[in-house]
């Protein structure tokens, strides 16, 4: 009983490919073996632009989502900004920051309130 050749692989993947094609001149099952390769490589062809396709919209899909994450967490941080920052709310009203003397609390010569 003849052993089938294990050749192919090894010749596929550490020699050039001069010494897999004399290779599968002489050898019947490597021959078998390059045959069905090269069916799963036109099916593979004939399926590769679907998988583009969907991998480009699972990307586009990616961007939009990490766009309006990028705006939600923008908007919210820049409204609590502008929300807890007494200094712009005060410029925005009073056209000036109003310091702790000006709104009439007790302050020291540096401007600091006073503790008692």
């Amino acid at each position: 009983m003849k052993d089938k050749c294990n050749k192919y692989e090894g010749l596929f993947v550490f020699n050039d490919e001069t010494a897999l094609n004399s290779h599968i001149q002489d050898c019947s099952d490597c021959a078998q073996e390059a045959k069905v390769q090269q069916e799963v490589s036109s099916l593979l062809d004939e399926v590769k632009f679907y998988y583009r396709a969907k991998r480009k919209r699972h990307i586009n899909r990616l961007r939009a989502a990490c766009a309006i994450v990028f705006l939600l967490f923008s908007s919210i941080s820049l409204g609590g900004i502008v929300i807890t920052n007494d200094d712009i709310l005060d410029t925005l009203k009073y056209g000036e920051t109003l310091s702790a003397e000006e709104l009439g609390f007790p302050v020291d010569s540096y401007g600091l309130l006073m503790v008692d």
